[in-house]
């Protein structure tokens, strides 16, 4: 579990982060969003004692980083995939890190493999694409076996192939009971990947919620060829019911079983019948609309 309390960090007069708190849970996959300044990176890094506090604290399974015997084990990060030496090979760099960490060799192959580099294990990293470092990266990130892994932007380079392997393997992880954070500005992407969500605008928490919370159905779309027939019986049943462009009608406070049974009931043909739920993206444009931010992200 990762557990962040009252966390506030400054530089200079800019408040990166403000009395934030929230809890990550192991057996699900987190994800961390918020505008670019928001606080983000900042956050990850006092997790992994990059960065220090000003107050509050980031504990990693009731720990600070800095107190962890051997962190590899325990923690698995990926904040910047082109933080690596181009003359070395994969192999070579996951070596080092490993003999560091008393890792074994057998697992250096094992995540070489497992990220889909054993073919480029022993050539230079100066010569990698983006999402080959990436791969790379998280590699080294799944290196120690860790419990709990904290990833920035896993998917950015990679090919569909890529984004679609990342997302299997971090729900793998999460089925495994790991602690999965994981931050991206991809919505279609987090929304396929992630079970809850953290939001953070200025530093401080927006919403702390499942994701299928933020993405309940909100209304269903119906059409039918006697629409002002089913207005009136969805109206009755306590529905509330207004009238779309193109003909549809938009129902709320009926689920599409009742809509059905009382189509039914009152012979009324339906066409269809469509439950509609906001997107994370235009939920998290609505949360996020009154924060004005810019500069890159801390």
């Amino acid at each position: 579990m990762i557990e962040v309390r009252e966390l506030t960090k400054r530089f200079g007069r800019t408040v990166a982060v403000d009395g934030l708190t929230f809890h990550v849970k192991p057996g699900r996959v987190t994800g961390f969003l918020g505008p670019n300044g928001a606080g983000k990176s900042t956050t990850m890094r006092v997790v992994l004692g990059l960065d220090r506090p000003a107050s509050g604290e980031a504990l990693v399974s009731g720990r600070r980083y800095d107190r962890i015997r051997h962190p590899m084990r325990e923690v698995g990060a990926l904040l910047d995939a082109g933080a690596v030496q181009g003359g070395r090979t994969p192999l070579a760099h996951l070596s080092w890190m490993a003999r560091a960490n008393r890792i074994g060799r057998d697992r250096v192959v094992s995540v070489i493999e497992q990220v889909g580099l054993a073919g480029v294990a022993r050539k230079r990293i100066a010569g990698f694409s983006l999402g080959m470092r990436q791969r790379l990266g998280i590699a080294a990130a799944l290196l120690g076996d860790p419990a709990v892994l904290l990833l920035d932007e896993p998917v950015n380079g990679l090919d569909p192939d890529g984004v679609r392997w990342i997302r299997d393997l971090l729900r793998g992880l999460a089925a495994e009971g790991r602690t999965v954070l994981l931050s991206s500005h991809l919505m279609s992407e987090m929304e396929l990947t992630a079970d809850h969500l953290v939001i953070i605008g200025r530093g401080r928490l927006i919403a702390d919620t499942p994701m299928r919370e933020l993405t309940a159905v909100r209304d269903v779309l119906v059409r039918s060829s006697r629409a002002a027939d089913l207005a009136a019986a969805l109206s009755a049943a306590g529905g509330t019911v207004t009238a779309e462009d193109g003909g549809g009608l938009s129902v709320r406070g009926l689920d599409p079983t009742e809509i059905g049974d009382l189509a039914a009931r009152h012979a009324i043909p339906l066409h269809e019948v469509t439950p509609r739920g906001a997107s994370l993206e235009e939920t998290y444009m609505r949360l996020t609309a009154e924060l004005t931010g810019g500069g890159a992200d801390r």
